[in-house]
């Protein structure tokens, strides 16, 4: 999972958003409101988390109500006057304007809502953490080699795929990269139902054409779990800064290839400290003296 750089989505903050931006680029537009609602819609925020934190549910929803009138008046406001503007100030509200019509128009229980304006390819995923209900974001897919943990594969799956679904794509893309043909894959459990033919998918759990090498090696398909959490820390996967699905995927490229370079990086370091004294001598590699006069 790799989280956006958004904050917690709440129904207030995303109204109280939506009106700002839309207020702020009509008055960069110089279209007039009847209404900007800035000093009352600020207060409303305010008594929303106040009424939030003292667990006085029933205020803090009569706010939220208020909060969302507020953010349909500036929005119908905007619809009565932009087919009157030029065509590049249109243009300028068509992308926000699309945005706020679906979070008006969005409800609690939807598939698909909108958690943030300025990234709405972000999705909510529940993992089941104990510590972290749920993350909002894009699901990734990595590949790690068996015995050298060099990661061959590495995607982003927007739009929160099965995982079994994405175990094609996934061995594709290592074909693609590596130019061989994994003979072999081990997975969790979640991946069943691939449908997968050219490569071995072995899931933990399974009895039949199960020998000892198999064995160990389903054991060892956990240590891609500390490499994940290596990525997420190490390589910056944990928190994307970057904008839209191609952001998403150009995050993950890059976190993966620098979990690789690290692996290279350490193992050159280990050898060059164990090797001998004598190696270090410019004499030993052949290499001629120079004398100052």
């Amino acid at each position: 999972m790799q989280e956006k750089a958004v904050a917690f989505p709440t129904g207030a903050r995303l109204y109280h958003k939506a009106r700002v931006w839309l207020v702020r680029l009509a008055r960069q537009s110089g279209i007039e409101l009847r209404q900007s609602y800035t000093r009352k819609g600020k207060q409303a925020l305010f008594m929303h988390n106040r009424y939030s934190a003292a667990r006085q549910l029933r205020r803090a929803r009569r706010e939220l109500r208020r909060l969302k009138v507020y953010l349909g008046r500036v929005h119908r406001d905007l619809q009565r006057q932009l087919p009157a503007q030029s065509a590049r100030v249109q243009a300028c509200f068509a992308e926000l304007m699309a945005r706020v019509a679906r979070l008006l128009a969005q409800q609690r229980h939807d598939r698909g809502k909108l958690y943030s304006l300025h990234a709405p390819e972000v999705e909510c995923i529940a993992k089941g953490k104990a510590h972290k209900k749920y993350e909002f974001g894009v699901k990734v897919s990595l590949a790690v080699t068996q015995r050298d943990n060099f990661i061959v594969g590495a995607q982003s799956l927007p739009g929160n795929p099965y995982d079994g679904h994405t175990l094609k794509d996934a061995l594709g893309q290592v074909r693609r990269l590596t130019g061989t043909q994994p003979e072999h894959c081990f997975v969790d459990r979640g991946y069943k139902g691939h449908e997968v033919r050219s490569t071995s998918v072995h899931i933990p759990g399974q009895r039949r054409g199960i020998t000892k090498v198999l064995r160990r090696a389903l054991k060892r398909r956990n240590a891609i779990e500390p490499i994940i959490a290596h990525v997420k820390q190490d390589g910056l996967l944990g928190r994307n800064y970057l904008k839209g699905e191609n952001g998403d995927a150009m995050n993950v490229t890059l976190a993966a290839a620098g979990r690789n370079l690290r692996i290279i990086l350490r193992k050159l370091r280990l050898s060059w400290s164990a090797a001998p004294s004598a190696h270090l001598d410019p004499v030993a590699f052949g290499l001629a003296s120079a004398t100052l006069a």
